[in-house]
């Protein structure tokens, strides 16, 4: 064989080994990925049980329970229905962290269908509303405030 055809078989090689490499890496990293569910969503989809996934909504009222351990905090997350997940997490919680706010928790879903967070994200301020979440009834209360101390000015 030519080193031509040598050379146009080794290229050929690498290209049909990075193709598979990153066929590999994409099938491998599917099962990690961590996606965002709305209540509603979760209600009617629930993902695998144990899957790490996102679940994202809105702090029920009067729905924060601390146990007796002083850190783990149940609490009701709720969308644009009245679809409500019951949340779990032990830690320390976001200064941001009430009733009525937005909350991102990172976690999975257990078999009782209760969601245990590992990981909490509060809204960063008052006027934040990610776009899945507008329209909700919290953040319609905000804005009128808004608009109110805007008027006494």
């Amino acid at each position: 064989m030519k080193a031509k055809h040598q050379r146009m078989t080794l290229v050929v090689l690498a290209l049909i080994a990075v193709v598979a490499a990153g066929l590999i890496a994409a099938w491998a990293l599917r099962s990690q990925a961590n996606y965002f569910y709305l209540p509603e969503q979760m209600a009617e989809e629930p993902p695998a049980v144990g899957q790490a996934v996102r679940l994202g909504g809105m702090v029920a009222a009067e729905s924060i329970k601390t146990a007796d351990d002083g850190i783990t905090v149940s609490f009701l997350v709720t969308g644009n229905t009245d679809d409500m997940i019951p949340v779990t997490y032990s830690g320390i919680l976001p200064d941001l962290f009430v009733e009525g706010s937005g909350v991102v928790a990172e976690g999975h879903l257990q078999a009782d269908g209760t969601f245990l967070a590992t990981n909490l994200l509060a809204k960063h301020d008052e006027n934040y509303v990610p776009r899945e979440l507008e329209g909700l009834e919290g953040h319609e209360a905000s804005e009128e405030y808004a608009e109110t101390v805007a008027g006494m000015s």
